[in-house]
């Protein structure tokens, strides 16, 4: 359009055109799954046979991301220990199939074993399984010193600033915390630079102060070295620090949690624990004894019931 001075203006859009399509807004990132480092597939474990057969682990399915802190948890009896053995090897299951780090560990020979357990696998257990006569160095070296694996210096470094125990090289165990010789044990589960490591219980001997230290560098370990980590624990705290929580009961995974807070585990362990008690089984029908050596076993309730009688009959007190 040219105007009375001869200059050309630009024209008003029509209100009547739709508005140009705006420029693709960038797609939300989708978070994905890290591929799994460790799988279970359809693990059956029982013990014994016939009328005293145990089913500990009921057909469990469950992968294990790369480079993550999974925690299972459970009351005693619920099979996380023994999927924890099956998936480390320390245990053969019954069927199903266990796969480490692509290799399938289930169908091993012992002699493979040995060398996966040695160079692939990782374990801390509960009771720390330290040399007392080595120092401290030499116990977190001593999975590379046995397999004759030439220590890497700089990965060595790592792992010891990682725990903090650069100062305490040195000290044999008798001069070490319960907490300190704990990350020892971490440190030396870390030092191959294993697939995946097993925790069974890591603070479960440990006070509120050393389980802290230790579950950070659990966790740390995950977050900063890549490492992956597989914990068991009955603590919901010590849970509290995973990028996911399991629960067992029967040999079963019951509930599956992603970076839950300690209430939600309380939470969703409340809900497991308020299930009914089952009616049926082998006991079901079997009435407690009434007298002989197990009779006090049922003489508590008993009591109570006696006791609710009489206050309701206005039996109680002083005559």
């Amino acid at each position: 359009m040219t105007t009375p001075h001869g200059r050309h203006s630009t024209p008003e859009p029509d209100a009547s055109e739709p508005d140009a399509p705006a420029p693709d807004a960038p797609a939300p990132a989708v978070q994905e799954t890290p591929p799994a480092q460790a799988t279970a597939r359809d693990l059956v474990k029982t013990y014994g046979s016939g009328d005293t057969q145990v089913r500990a682990l009921d057909g469990v399915s469950v992968d294990f991301a790369r480079g993550r802190l999974t925690a299972i948890m459970g009351p005693s009896g619920s099979g996380k220990s023994t999927l924890m053995h099956c998936m480390a090897g320390l245990d053969t299951p019954t069927s199903g199939t266990v796969t480490v780090d692509g290799e399938e560990v289930s169908a091993m020979s012992q002699r493979a074993l040995t060398r996966l357990r040695r160079t692939r696998i990782g374990f801390v257990f509960q009771a720390y399984n330290l040399v007392p006569t080595l120092t401290a160095a030499e116990n977190i070296t001593l999975p590379l010193d046995i397999a004759r694996t030439p220590v890497d210096r700089e990965w060595f470094d790592a792992v010891v600033d990682a725990v903090g125990l650069r100062a305490r090289l040195r000290h044999r165990p008798n001069a070490l915390s319960g907490g300190e010789q704990q990350r020892v044990a971490c440190a030396r589960a870390l030092v191959s630079r294993p697939s995946v490591v097993f925790a069974d219980e890591p603070t479960g001997n440990l006070d509120s102060k050393s389980s802290r230290e230790v579950l950070t560098f659990l966790r740390q370990s995950v977050d900063e070295l890549g490492q992956t980590v597989v914990m068991v624990t009955h603590d919901p705290r010590a849970a509290a620090y995973a990028h996911r929580v399991l629960l067992l009961g029967d040999g079963r995974i019951t509930a599956d949690l992603d970076a839950p807070s300690p209430a939600q585990i309380l939470a969703a362990v409340g809900a497991e624990d308020e299930e009914p008690a089952p009616v049926t089984g082998r006991y079901a029908a079997v009435p407690g004894p009434p007298t002989g050596p197990l009779a006090v076993i049922g003489a508590p309730s008993r009591a109570r019931r006696a006791r609710r009688t009489d206050d309701a009959a206005g039996t109680t007190g002083t005559p």
